[in-house]
């Protein structure tokens, strides 16, 4: 076999390798540009209606500072997505798929990681509510949530911004990666931040956990003692008007048990996928000659995959607000000029105080707040 054909044959194989592992396939093309499109449909929707809702609702609970934090950071995310669909089509200009490289992902992983702290927040205070049901929120403890949530803001943006400053070079050719555009100094700042946002990932992660074991741990012992509380009342009132009401409270308190876990589902559902996958995509970003160009595809294949769930929280967190804050859904019903019943059988309660977070809830509202999430 002489030159001239050995050189032809290494070209063609050059060429195909580089075929077989090129990113513009059929589902980074169009599968997740028509995903990413109909997330972006929904979440203005749905997050728009939060806003409008929320602005009418004062902050006088821990758990409504946390979820205006979320409203935000999922309306600023949401915000991302036209851009990442027209880059992943390739429908976008150069300049364009440099801002996103630039701004809008960086944007979006900052939203995210935002919300995943307020739902490590929002899950230590579940846990306070069920563990502490009569514990009464001041204005000093209001005061602390919110300069808490502005050091998380400002926390997450510093640590952010030099991921925009350090993606400074220009690309050289119409085909590029974002992590092409990273200096030196760039790629190792990316490294670090892939590390501390998994810092704050797996710590909040072992706050969910923990916390949802003492809630489900507590709901346990409050349901042994409703049930120990039943059969007492029927060995002594049995077919009596007491053991009617009590009777009915049981249905209530399971239902509402069911909606606390609502959070914990998202949590897992949007986030945990994606730490599973985004520390081997960034090590094939960073430390390019340790992979090939099939496993590079891979990862970047799988972080895409899993990175469509993490926006997926941005649709799933107005079913938190609904189904776990009161004061969000009465307002919501003013706002479309509904009944304060409607979708009672979805929340599981009723218009009458029976349950423990009823009860809660009316002497909280008796003390002065009247803006609950329970």
């Amino acid at each position: 076999m002489d030159n001239t054909t050995e050189l032809a044959l290494t070209t063609v194989n050059n060429n195909f390798t580089k075929s077989n592992c090129s990113r513009d396939n059929v589902l980074k093309t169009v599968v997740f540009p028509v995903l990413y499109s109909l997330l972006f449909l929904l979440g203005l929707s749905l997050n728009g209606l939060a806003v409008w809702v929320f602005f009418s609702i004062p902050s006088r609970s821990h758990f409504i500072i946390y979820l205006k934090n979320i409203v935000v950071a999922d309306v600023l995310m949401t915000l991302t997505f036209p851009f990442k669909v027209l880059s992943d089509s390739n429908m976008a200009s150069v300049g364009l798929r440099v801002f996103v490289c630039r701004v809008s992902s960086v944007l979006f992983y900052l939203t995210m990681y935002i919300s995943i702290l307020f739902f490590g927040l929002i899950s230590i205070d579940r846990c306070r509510k069920t563990l502490q049901p009569f514990k009464v929120t001041n204005k000093a403890r209001l005061a602390h949530r919110k300069l808490l949530s502005v050091a998380i803001w400002a926390s997450l943006l510093t640590l952010s911004l030099p991921n925009i400053i350090l993606t400074s070079r220009s690309p050289t050719s119409a085909y590029f990666k974002c992590s092409d555009l990273k200096t030196r100094a760039g790629l190792h700042w990316h490294e670090v931040v892939n590390y501390v946002c998994q810092i704050i990932f797996w710590g909040n992660l072992v706050t969910v956990i923990v916390c949802y074991t003492l809630i489900t741990k507590e709901l346990y012992s409050s349901y042994a003692r409703t049930r120990a509380c039943r059969s007492t009342g029927a060995m002594h009132n049995a077919g009596t008007a007491g053991g009617n009401v009590e009777g009915q409270r049981q249905p209530r308190r399971k239902s509402v048990s069911s909606n606390v876990f609502l959070v914990m589902a998202v949590f897992f559902v949007c986030f945990v996928p994606f730490h599973f996958s985004r520390v081997p995509y960034t090590l094939s970003q960073t430390r390019v000659h340790l992979f090939d160009c099939n496993f590079k595809l891979f990862f970047f294949q799988l972080k895409e995959s899993t990175l469509w769930l993490s926006s997926l929280n941005s649709v799933l967190d107005p079913l938190i607000y609904f189904f776990l804050c009161k004061s969000f859904r009465t307002t919501l019903f003013k706002t479309l000029r509904l009944p304060p019943g409607t979708c009672s059988w979805l929340t599981g309660r009723g218009s009458s105080p029976n349950t423990v977070e009823d009860q809660t809830t009316a002497q909280e509202t008796s003390l002065g707040d009247k803006s609950i999430c329970i």
